[in-house]
C-alpha cells in the first residue's frame, strides 16, 4: 500500500466529454501554453512601448507555421517509430494524439513571427528576447499534455515521485523497460521539464532586469536553458527513437543546439562590436479622429 501512495497517478483517460464536444487534454494543455506565453510577451512588449495589436499577429501566424513545423518534425524522425502516424490516412497530422517535435516549433514559429515582426518596422531582435520568457513558460504547460496521454516517461524508478503508467500505455516504449504487471512506475519527465522551464523563466526575468543585454542575448540564454535540461531528459526518455554513437539522436541535436547558443551568447554579449543603432519599438501611429477645426494663432479672447 505504501508503494501504491507513494506514486503519482495517470489519468484513465486523456479526453473529456461534454455533450457532443470531445475535449483532448493534450490539446488543452498547448491552447493553455500558448495563453499563458501570449499574456507574458504582451505584458513585456507594451511595457517597452509596444502594442498588443503586434502580439497577437505574431502569436497567431507563429503558432500556425510552429506547430505545421513541430508535426513535419515529428513526422520525418519518427516515421517508422511511430505507429499512430499510420494508423490513418490523416494520422500525419494527428496533433491531439501527440507528436510534436520542438525542434521544428520554434525554428518555424521564429521565423513566421519575424516576418510579421519586420512588416511592422518593429526590431525582430527586441521582439525575440520579449517572447523569449514567454516560450519557455508555453513549453512547461505543455508537457502536462505528455502526462494526459501517459507518454514520453523516463526510465523505471522507485523514487517516491514514480510515475504510474498503466499496462496499455506501456507499448510505446523498448520492450526491455515495460512492466510485467498491470501498472508500471517510472521517472515522470513530463514534471521535471516543468520545473525546471518555470525556475527558468523567473531566472530569464531577473537576468532581462538585472543587466543590460545586447537583443536578442536573452532569446540566446532561453534557448541554452532548455537545452541544457532536454540533454539530460534525452538520457532518461525511453520512447523508440533512431540513435547515433550509443545515443538518442534528439540528444545529439539538443548538445549541438545548446552548444551553438552559448556560443552565440558569450560572442554577441561581450566579444561582438557594439553598432551604434539601438532596437526600439516603433510606436503605432495614432488614428484621426476625423477632421478638425484649424486653430488661429493668437491670442484666445
Amino acid at each position: 500500500m505504501t508503494g501504491v501512495l507513494a506514486s503519482i497517478p495517470s489519468p484513465s483517460s486523456g479526453t473529456f466529454s461534454l455533450g457532443p464536444l470531445t475535449l483532448h487534454m493534450y490539446g488543452v494543455m498547448l491552447l493553455l501554453g500558448i495563453a499563458a506565453c501570449i499574456w507574458l510577451t504582451g505584458r513585456r512588449w507594451v511595457s517597452w512601448g509596444g502594442d498588443w495589436d503586434l502580439v497577437f499577429r505574431v502569436a497567431l501566424w507563429g503558432v500556425i507555421f510552429g506547430v505545421v513545423g513541430a508535426r513535419a518534425y515529428h513526422d520525418i524522425t519518427s516515421w517508422s517509430q511511430d505507429p499512430a502516424i499510420h494508423q490513418h490516412w490523416w494520422g500525419f497530422a494527428a496533433v491531439w494524439d501527440g507528436g510534436l517535435g520542438i525542434w521544428g516549433a520554434i525554428p518555424a514559429g521564429v521565423l513566421a513571427g519575424a516576418i510579421v515582426v519586420r512588416h511592422s518596422g518593429n526590431s525582430i531582435r527586441l521582439m525575440m528576447d520579449a517572447v523569449a520568457p514567454g516560450l519557455l513558460l508555453a513549453q512547461g504547460i505543455g508537457r502536462w499534455g505528455n502526462y494526459w496521454n501517459q507518454e514520453l516517461y523516463g526510465k523505471p524508478t522507485s523514487l517516491p515521485w514514480k510515475l504510474r503508467i498503466d499496462q496499455a500505455h506501456q507499448s510505446g516504449i523498448l520492450s526491455k523497460y515495460r512492466s510485467s504487471g498491470e501498472f508500471g512506475y517510472y521517472h515522470p519527465t513530463f514534471l521535471y521539464e516543468f520545473a525546471w522551464d518555470l525556475i527558468g523563466v523567473g531566472v530569464l526575468l531577473w537576468i532581462d532586469r538585472r543587466f543590460k543585454l545586447r537583443r536578442p542575448a536573452l532569446f540566446a540564454l532561453y534557448v541554452a536553458w532548455y537545452t541544457t535540461f532536454r540533454t539530460f531528459e534525452e538520457i532518461l526518455r525511453i520512447d523508440p527513437s533512431h540513435y547515433f554513437a550509443g545515443e538518442r539522436v534528439n540528444f545529439w541535436v539538443s548538445l549541438v543546439v545548446w552548444v551553438l547558443s552559448v556560443g552565440f551568447f558569450v560572442w554577441w554579449q561581450f566579444f561582438r562590436r557594439e553598432r551604434e543603432e539601438k532596437p526600439e519599438v516603433k510606436k503605432p501611429r495614432p488614428i484621426p479622429k476625423g477632421p478638425q477645426m484649424a486653430v488661429p494663432k493668437g491670442r484666445v479672447r
